[in-house]
């Protein structure tokens, strides 16, 4: 392997439009896994819940507005699938990179660029299951946790601390100089991830644009670059698929 370096608004009846990143108005989260993880967060701060009967009995909730299910829909963006529950909260803190750093987690994972809501949920949903213990995404070109990232996530965002940082590159060589080994994924790489990964030490896995990849500067401050090993007709994983695939990996070595 090659040495690349040494060292919202909150949503109305009608209104789709997200929160901007660092805003603590009001959101919306919906969804059974969503809501449920929410109320059991001593830090997620609840405004109201509402749901049908039906979800109560199914559920098993206490305290919550009656709503019929259309009327969920109308606080909602059109198509949420809400399973009959929602809940309107205060955002979550984002924390430092510092105060991540000093929380001492054995896994982390770092996000280039993602910009879809959906793989962001799952990436945290797989950040969740396999025991990542933060999330670092830059402050522009990546989606805020809105209602729709909480529900691809499946509660997991209240699970995964969630950092923002101006500069990607610069917070890599802060993770390293804290300890960590810094992994870009990228389908060119020499190594395979497996062959990659340091034996118990602490692992920050760094995972470029859907599509597009890691930024070459990105890529430049990693420690070392590696790839998913796959049949060779298969040129890429959507970014989803290959974060559950390296963080699984990453938890075998730990």
């Amino acid at each position: 392997m090659t040495n690349k370096k040494t060292r919202n608004r909150p949503f109305d009846a009608k209104s789709t439009k997200p929160r901007s990143v660092g805003s603590m108005e009001p959101l919306w989260l919906w969804g059974a896994h969503a809501v449920q993880a929410a109320l059991t967060n001593p830090d997620r701060k609840i405004l109201r819940l509402i749901a049908t009967p039906n979800a109560v009995k199914r559920t098993g909730i206490e305290g919550a507005e009656a709503y019929k299910a259309r009327d969920i829909d109308a606080l909602l963006p059109a198509g949420a699938v809400h399973q009959g529950i929602a809940a309107q909260v205060r955002p979550l803190e984002v924390c430092s990179l510092e105060d991540l750093i000093a929380r001492r987690p054995h896994r982390l994972a770092v996000l280039d660029q993602v910009s879809d809501p959906h793989n962001l949920g799952a990436v945290l949903r797989s950040a969740a299951a396999f025991g990542v213990g933060g999330l670092v995404l830059q402050t522009r070109h990546s989606p805020p946790i809105t209602g729709i990232v909480a529900k691809a996530a499946a509660g997991a965002v209240e699970m995964v601390a969630e950092t923002r940082v101006v500069n990607i590159a610069r917070a890599l060589e802060q993770l390293a100089d804290a300890g960590y080994c810094t992994i870009g994924l990228a389908g060119d790489a020499a190594t395979g991830l497996a062959a990659a990964l340091p034996a118990g030490d602490k692992v920050a896995l760094v995972f470029g644009a859907e599509g597009a990849g890691l930024r070459p500067m990105v890529a430049k401050a990693c420690q070392w670059t590696a790839r998913i090993e796959m049949q060779p007709q298969m040129e890429s994983l959507n970014i989803s698929n290959a974060a559950a695939i390296a963080f699984y990996e990453a938890a075998r070595r730990a």
